[in-house]
Parts: structure tokens; sequence; C-alpha cells
């Protein structure tokens, strides 16, 4: 039975509270990144000038040319460049809230909760960072809550994955057996832009949507250090999961910064899971999804992760975490994050 309250004050995720965020800020600037099918706005929050990396090659032609300087020579005192992306499925609405605490916070020095990040002024000095609250307006704006905390998990598959023409739950993976998905469904869920494309396994090669394109193209042209991608995974064990076709030396740092984010996360009783190396991807006999995190890292050499939180559905397998623990689980990898990356420049 759903048992849905009102979500906490510090809690906003709705396409009016994005708007409201990203008009006062002043210490950062902001862009449209985008305009989703449907016509949305896609903003995005700037801190740190952009950096000049004497760029004479793409990525692929530099690592042909076997040396990645060619794309971007980074030098000492350069700012680590980081992307943090909200909403890439418009229903999983924890990481919209944290990104606009995450803006909140570095404006003002403290996030809607009035908790004090750990030295906002020195991450505004020492990263080039790149704040996207929600990627798809589009599936944002179908779902009708603020939040799906003490959601059935029924009702969130509804929303979310949509129903297919014969009224049964698109669910989750079947909703990714049709794509794009538009013209075989009732409903479509919030997975989904408007044209019924998910973000997460559009054609890279040839994708299909505007909103694919111009992220790939600001990793590009920004040469991004690390990019998390923020997801929700049902009832999980909050976890990072391994990016598949990027070299061993990249899972070896994902996996280095996963152990560190377990660290920090066990020290605040909040559970987090770690999962080992797959040196080859494919030993557990499934085909691996060559997705956008995957390609992130192609696009620019950087770090590229999936954040997957649990959302506290009542009803659904697993362990429900509270909005206490889903806010400071999103603190602490913001936080570890910063401080990884600070030292690994």
């Amino acid at each position: 039975m759903e048992q849905l309250t009102e979500a906490p004050f510090y809690w906003k995720t709705s396409l009016e509270d994005i708007t409201a965020v990203v008009k006062r800020v002043k210490k950062g600037k902001v862009r449209i990144l985008s305009r989703s099918a449907g016509g949305r706005d896609i903003p995005m929050v700037e801190y740190g000038e952009k950096q000049d990396f004497g760029r004479t090659a793409n990525y692929n032609s530099a690592c042909g040319a076997r040396n990645p300087d060619h794309y971007a020579n980074k030098k000492a005192g350069d700012r680590p460049v980081l992307l943090i992306v909200g909403g890439i499925h418009g229903g999983e609405l924890e990481g919209i809230a944290a990104v606009l605490n995450l803006i909140q916070a570095l404006e003002t020095g403290v996030d809607f909760r009035g908790e004090k990040p750990e030295n906002a002024s020195d991450i505004l000095n020492s990263f080039r960072l790149l704040l996207i609250p929600c990627m798809n307006p589009d599936g944002r704006a179908r779902i009708p809550v603020n939040t799906v905390v003490g959601m059935s998990f029924r009702t969130f598959r509804y929303y979310v994955q949509g129903t297919w023409k014969d009224g049964s739950l698109c669910d989750w993976p079947g909703c990714k057996a049709v794509h794009p998905i538009l013209n075989d469904v009732e409903y479509l869920g919030g997975y989904f832009n408007d044209d019924g494309i998910n973000m997460m396994h559009d054609n890279f090669f040839m994708p299909m949507a505007q909103e694919t394109k111009d992220l790939m193209q600001l990793v590009d042209e920004e040469a991004v250090d690390a990019t998390v991608l923020l997801h929700g995974g049902t009832n999980c064990v909050n976890h990072i999961i391994n990016t598949s076709y990027v070299p061993l030396s990249i899972k070896q740092r994902q996996y280095e910064f996963t152990k560190r984010l377990k660290e920090a996360s066990q020290a605040k009783e909040i559970k987090f899971k770690v999962f080992e190396i797959n040196e080859i991807d494919g030993m557990d006999g499934r085909t691996p999804s060559f997705n956008l995190t995957s390609t992130l890292h192609h696009i620019s050499g950087g770090l590229s992760m999936t954040y997957e939180t649990n959302m506290g559905l009542v009803d659904a397998p697993g362990e429900a975490y509270s909005y206490e623990e889903i806010w400071e689980s999103h603190r602490i990898l913001f936080e570890e994050l910063f401080k990884f990356m600070k030292e690994k420049k």
C-alpha cells in the first residue's frame, strides 16, 4: 500500500523548482544547453571559466596518434572539468534534488537543508563545474508528483516506464526492447523524451535525440575529466555500475573511487555496494550495453560513471532508504568526487 507523504522542504524536483534555482544563480553562469524533443529548455549552470587545452585532434584521433595530449594537453594548475547530470530519466527525481541542492550550496554557502558543504569556496576555485539538474524535462513533465518515496512499485513502473498499447506495464528492462518506444505505447513513461527516446540507449554513432547530441558535444568541447550521471535504482543498495567498453585503467580508477565512496558511506551508516572489476566485458555471458556512460568516456577519455541510488519505494524488492539517507548519499557522492578528482588531477 502506498504511503506517499509530503516531501521535505529541501526535496526540490519540479521543473518550476529548476527554473527558480537557476534564476537566482550569480556566482555561476546559466546557459541553455539544449532544447528537448518537446521544446523544453535544458539549463546548465557553469562554475569556473572554460579552459583552452590546445586541442589539435579529437580524442579518438589523438589516441590513434598515441598521445591524448593532442586532444587536451592538461598541465599542472589546470582545473579538472567535472560534469554532474540529473534527470536523464525524468522519473528519477532524487538526482534532480541533489543537483539543485548543490547549486544552492555553491551559491549561498548552505544547501536547502541549511547544511554547509565541505570547502565550498575551495570547490569553486578548484574545478570547472558543469551542473545539469534535469537532462530530460519531457520525462519529468509526465511525472505528476515531486517524490516517489513511499510510492508502490507498480505505480512507480507505470509513471517511469509507461504501458504498452494493451495497457500492460512496459516494466524494466523490457521497456528497452523497443526503441524509440513512442509508437508502441499507450502511456509514455518518464524514462523517455517526447519522441520516445531513452537517452541512455540512444544510437550514439548516429544520435536520434538532439539532447543526446548536445550533451556529447559538451563533453567533447570541455574535455571533461569526470562525468556522473545520477540515476535511481528502485530499492537497490547504492552503487556505481561498472562502465563497460572502457580501458582497464579507467575501470581501475573507477573501482578506487567506489571503494572510497563505500568507506565514506559506511561512516554515515549508509549501505553502499562495490562491484569487482570485470577485466573483460561480457565475462558473465551477457552482452553488456554500450550506453551513454560508455560513450561519454570515449568522447573525452574521462572517468564516466552511472550512480544508482535507492528510491525509497514502499514495496519494491530490497530495503527502502529514507529521505535523509537518500539526501546524505548524494552529499557524500559529491564530497568524495571533489576530493578524489582534486587528488588525481
